[in-house]
């Protein structure tokens, strides 16, 4: 039998106690954060997590810097104890609860355009059930078990990671009507390289600044030059609201403009979506199943509010 084999069978309460602290630890990747929630001190949790890594006689944590990080060791036995706390929980609450915190990471321009409009309805169905929602372009670290679910813009490559098609995505340049008629831009393309256009920088993972106007004209026109006057955001919805006051012509996503155009804010010049983007929303979560029966519910929430 392995050492760490012959050492779990005689754990203490207090080495359960140390299960429970690492849990939390790892959950948070910080020793820090874990001493918050659990109202010890940070000296306590990395005492109680040395105690468990020599009773174990496994290192579950690299201490750097200013940070820890798991182990290989660290999260296989992460990922068994949060799945056996889910089961816990269900349990203690008669059943795979539809109760408890869900958090949730998206792209900004998604949440604020389409995600965040919808969530009234999740609360009035599921009660119970809370959100925590946080944006951001930065990769989501599944592994320290701080996001249950994550709504992603991409090409659908999620290495290590269980993923869903949300809803497919459509270009097409729109602007003001004001800024369309001031430039001569109705119907007219050609007229394109005398605007300014707004870019979304990251409009998907390691992409090129101006990767979606350079994928609407090679499809759409390719005859026409892109301007050389820009203005350049990390967010398609900061484009869209610059478009609205007449800053330029953004490249529009269907399912983040829509409400735009259907108020007139916004117009399409150069006629309708025509183009399918490569890219495509997906919810992304870890390689763990069954999910907690809350997180299920939002997963299944979100598939039915997709068109």
């Amino acid at each position: 039998m392995p050492a760490g084999a012959a050492r779990m069978a005689t754990l203490t309460a207090s080495q359960f106690a140390n299960l429970h602290t690492f849990l939390v630890a790892a959950r948070h990747a910080s020793f820090a954060l874990a001493a918050q929630e659990l109202a010890l001190t940070p000296s306590a949790v990395s005492h109680r997590i040395a105690r468990l890594e020599s009773s174990l006689g496994l290192r579950l944590f690299e201490r750097l810097t200013r940070q820890v990080k798991l182990t290989a060791d660290g999260e296989r036995i992460f990922a068994a104890l949060q799945s056996g706390w889910d089961s816990l929980h269900a349990a203690l609450a008669g059943g795979d609860t539809l109760a408890g915190s869900v958090t949730v990471h998206a792209r900004p321009s998604v949440a604020q355009c389409w995600l965040v409009p919808r969530l009234a309805g999740f609360a009035a169905q599921y009660p119970d059930v809370s959100m925590d929602l946080r944006v951001g372009n930065d990769s989501v670290d599944f592994r320290a078990g701080q996001v249950d679910l994550a709504l992603h813009y991409g090409d659908g490559s999620f290495p290590g990671l269980a993923s869903r098609k949300l809803m497919e995505e459509w270009l097409a340049p729109v602007c003001s009507p004001d800024y369309a008629r001031h430039h001569g831009l109705l119907d007219t393309p050609h007229n394109l390289p005398g605007a300014t256009v707004l870019h979304d920088t990251l409009a998907w993972p390691a992409c090129a600044p101006d990767a979606e106007w350079r994928l609407w004209l090679d499809a759409q026109a390719p005859e026409v030059s892109l301007p050389t006057r820009s203005l350049r955001f990390d967010r398609a919805d900061l484009c869209a609201q610059a478009a609205i006051h007449h800053a330029g012509v953004a490249m529009g996503r269907r399912q983040l403009v829509q409400p735009w155009l259907d108020s007139g804010q916004l117009i399409l010049p150069f006629g309708g979506f025509a183009l399918a983007s490569p890219q495509a929303y997906y919810l992304v979560h870890a390689a763990r199943t069954p999910l907690p029966g809350r997180v299920q519910a939002l997963f299944d929430w979100l598939l039915g509010q997709a068109i």
